[in-house]
């Protein structure tokens, strides 16, 4: 009786035994199914993958020609010297790398152990390797297992630092370039633009990386090359900078700050200067000093030269002051002013004032003096702009204070002043033009200085007080005086050039600012500014013998507790202007005597004279 019952609970086992196989089976067979069928394809790549890796190649930036197609930024070969990935713990390799490098030992293991770059990447540790170092490296392959020589191409400069505001300088990409870089696949150790053209144009000038394909064992070490992509080389740009009217620009400018330090301002140490064509608002030069070497950047700029370049007493070489620096535009404002005045009918071409050395149409109490203290007599709009008078606008600007609104302001507006010109560099600075409401902001904290009084509009009026202008704004408003009253758009793209030298894409000339003045006012004016460079003018001397005739004005900036900033701006040749020219010196004097001068050897450069360098006396503001 217990054999049947033993049998039974056997047989029911066996049954429960069954099922839990069937059911394993059809869960292999499952999940069989879903890697074969649902899967398959994924696991087919993923299973590639594990056997190859892809390393992405850089590609050489495009270069950086002036307007005659002569070379300002190239590239050069150079040696440099790579190491595996996979070499970074040994330190019996590196120690023998870093003696025949002649670096230190830590720069090697730091750049070998650098985690930014591709896993698999070799690691960069020296540019611009000594062909000696190169030639023992090579003879002694048995000694640097994984090490590796390349020729790698770097900037170059073929002219020095000749406008290094305007070509700007390169860098590693940093995370915010990377995770800003839009269509361009950034990564860790690319160069890139960092300011100037080199960063405005960075879209064309970095060219399409490549890649290569290598087939890899289970340990992730490279078995051979399997595929190669050559990276694109990036276009070249083509600027409208002349460089041999560049070299001129920077020479004179450097001549001003020189003969400022002659005439008794050892303080002046700065300053800017800007050529543009007037017609199409190409931007022929631009200077500013002090300079930079942007060479120094090259493989990393040392901490040393960082803190040279931007300490308190550098001066701020890296700064760009025709399109950042702001400053109070002084007498050449009163150009502005006085096309001003003649638009909104303050005043004709006949109106005269007698400028007795001081004036108190305001009140004895707010009384105010020209330059010329002992007073310059009846002066016409002409003689006013002329001699550079300051009473006769100090009576203008109180006609458009009592006229009510801010015509004034407004008019400076039309001529680009306080807001950006849109020229096709970085970090362009805005400039203000001072009105009721900024200055209620201004002063939010003190309700005492928030109302706009008679003497804002007065100051306005000889281009003092709280306006601010860049070189660039105030060249730009002068060669709109000097194109019929329409403002171009400044640039410095000419063209981008494709791999067979020629143009892809050029440059279109735009009308920024149409001021609509009329014809009859910008005669008046610009017959004036041809008086300021002839006998009798503020310019004269700055002038005298030249043999084309120059429309300008000349300035002398007054800031608290420093030396006085000298501005020339003008334009020629007066009959036909083609080219317009701004010139400041930071603590440099006067205008006629400091800047003048150095304008009229940009002036010769452009127009293809003589360039001479002139000694001249000016005293006016």
């Amino acid at each position: 009786m217990r054999l049947p019952n033993y049998q039974q609970q056997l047989k029911g086992r066996y049954a429960a035994l069954g099922v839990v196989v069937i059911v394993v089976l059809g869960l292999l067979l499952a999940r069989l199914w879903s890697m074969q069928v649902l899967n398959g394809v994924a696991y087919a790549k993923q299973a590639d993958k594990n056997l190859t890796r892809e390393v992405t190649t850089a590609a050489p930036r495009g270069r950086i020609l002036d307007s005659q197609g002569k070379e300002l930024v190239t590239n050069r070969a150079t040696m440099a010297v790579y190491v595996d990935a996979s070499a970074k713990g040994d330190s019996a390799l590196l120690g023998r790398l870093a003696t025949a490098l002649n670096i230190p030992l830590a720069d090697v293991v730091s750049r070998a152990s650098d985690v930014r770059e591709q896993a698999l990447a070799p690691r960069i540790v020296a540019v611009d390797v000594p062909m000696a170092a190169v030639a023992y490296i090579s003879e002694n392959s048995v000694l640097f297992p994984g090490v590796e020589v390349r020729a790698q191409p770097v900037r170059v400069y073929p002219m020095g630092m000749l406008a290094a505001h305007v070509l700007g300088y390169i860098g590693e990409a940093s995370q915010s370039d990377i995770a800003n870089a839009g269509s361009t696949a950034y990564q860790y150790g690319d160069l890139v633009g960092k300011s100037g053209a080199e960063v405005q144009f960075e879209n064309v000038l970095q060219g399409v990386r490549g890649s290569n394909v290598y087939q890899v064992d289970a340990t992730g070490k490279i078995q051979s090359l399997i595929k190669q992509v050559d990276a694109v080389a990036g276009k070249d740009v083509q600027l409208t900078i002349d460089s041999a009217v560049q070299a001129v620009t920077e020479q004179a400018l450097a001549q001003a700050i020189d003969d400022a330090h002659k005439s008794g301002f050892p303080a002046a140490k700065a300053g800017a200067a800007v050529a543009i064509n007037v017609k199409t608002g190409e931007i022929i030069s631009m200077a500013s000093l002090p300079t930079y070497d942007p060479s120094l950047f090259l493989g990393g700029i040392s901490e040393k030269n960082w803190t040279a370049l931007t300490s308190k007493d550098s001066n701020y070489p890296l700064t760009n002051r025709v399109i950042m620096g702001q400053y109070p535009a002084a007498s050449t404002f009163k150009a502005v002013v006085g096309l001003a005045g003649l638009e909104d009918k303050m005043l004709n071409t006949g109106t005269t004032y007698n400028c007795k050395g001081v004036w108190t149409e305001m009140g004895e109490q707010w009384k105010k003096y020209c330059w010329n203290h002992a007073g310059h007599g009846v002066e016409s709009f002409t003689t006013a702009i002329r001699d550079s008078c300051d009473i006769y606008f100090y009576h203008l600007g109180y006609l458009f204070y009592n006229d009510g609104g801010e015509k004034l302001q407004a008019f400076a507006r039309k001529f680009g002043f306080g807001q950006k010109s849109g020229i096709d560099l970085p970090g362009e600075a805005v400039g203000r033009v001072p009105d009721a409401a900024w200055k209620a902001a201004y002063n939010q904290n003190y309700p005492e200085y928030q109302g706009w009084n008679p003497g804002d509009t007065v100051n306005l009026a000889i281009g003092q007080g709280d306006l601010l202008v860049t070189p660039l704004q105030l060249v730009n408003a002068y060669a709109g005086i000097a194109n019929g009253g329409k403002v171009m758009k400044p640039h410095i793209l000419k063209a981008v050039l494709g791999a067979d030298g020629k143009a892809v894409y050029e440059y279109k000339p735009e009308v920024a600012f149409d001021t609509g003045t009329s014809a009859e006012n910008l005669a008046a004016m610009k017959a004036a500014l041809v008086s300021v460079t002839r006998s009798g003018g503020t310019a004269y001397d700055a002038f005298k013998g030249f043999p084309v005739t120059v429309a300008g004005k000349t300035g002398t900036a007054e800031v608290a507790g420093i030396d006085d900033y000298a501005w020339f701006v003008g334009f020629a040749p007066a009959d036909n202007p083609t080219y317009a020219v701004a010139v400041l010196v930071e603590q440099g004097g006067h205008g006629g005597s400091i800047a003048g001068p150095a304008a009229r050897q940009i002036f010769a450069a452009l127009l293809n004279l003589k360039i001479e360098h002139v000694t001249a006396t000016d005293v006016s503001r």
